[in-house]
Formats: C-alpha cells, structure tokens, sequence
C-alpha cells in the first residue's frame, strides 16, 4: 500500500511525461509545499497530514479566485481554479451536509456541549474526528448550529 506522497510524486512523474503544463505546476506546488512542512516541522508527513496541507492549499485558491474575480482579473482566476480541479484529486471523498450534521450532533452529545461557549471544544474534536472529510467552515457551521439548539 503506497502512501498519498507516494501516488502524487507518480501522478507528477506522468504529467511530466503527458508533457501537462498545468497539472504538472499544480501538484510541483503541492509536492513543495509537503518537502517544506517536513523540513520546518522537522516531521515525515503522514496521510492525514498531506490532506490538511490539500485542503490548506485549496482554501487559499479559493481566496485568491475570488481576489482575483474582484479585481477583473478572470484569467489569473482561471488559473486558480484549475489548481484547485487538479488538488482535489488528493481529497478523500466529502461528507454530505447532513453527515457532517449528524456527526457533529453525536460529537455534541458525547462531549455533553452546550452553548456558543462549548464551541472551542467541540471544534476540536471535530477537527480531529472530520479532518480531511469536510470542509472545516461546513464542520463550524454544523457546531453553531447544534450549540444553539
């Protein structure tokens, strides 16, 4: 069994070689962005780890499209946006709304939260329990959303 590092370094090699300019610069940016959290946290990443550094990357192309779009720039956010295409690839499949719901519900009861205070401790345990399966503002969403029921 191959790690995620593993399947994205052959999934560079293959763009290489299909001669892919924007798939290749998309995951080169990924593959450098793993090389330098391992080398600053001084840490071999794990699988969980490169899907936060995934969904991290994601989230800033999300920022600088919209940047981007606000600034008349559409071909710089096209740009983005095709990273984004090319990063999700390394994403485990997503939760649905109403998964992210009801786990969030069973982390509530567990942790015996309640109210807008509990929210640190139950996004913690969220975090830890969803990472990598839904989008972090999703999970806070659903938090808020139990914590004022």
């Amino acid at each position: 069994m191959s790690s995620l590092k593993d399947r994205i370094t052959e999934d560079m090699k293959t763009a290489m070689r299909a001669k892919d300019a924007e798939r290749l610069s998309a995951i080169r940016l990924l593959l450098a962005a793993c090389k330098q959290k391992e080398v600053d946290e001084r840490v071999t990443l794990d699988d969980a780890m490169v899907v936060a550094l995934v969904d991290k990357l994601i989230k800033q192309r999300r920022d600088s499209v919209a940047a981007y779009e606000s600034a008349a720039r559409p071909d710089l956010a096209a740009k983005e946006a095709a990273e984004i295409t090319v990063l999700q690839a390394y994403l485990p499949q997503r939760l649905s709304a109403d998964e992210v719901a009801a786990a969030v519900a069973a982390i509530v009861t567990e942790l015996g939260a309640a109210g807008p205070g509990d929210m640190g401790k139950v996004m913690a345990a969220a975090k830890a329990r969803l990472g990598g399966q839904a989008e972090m503002a999703q999970v806070s969403a659903a938090v808020k959303a139990a914590l004022t029921k």
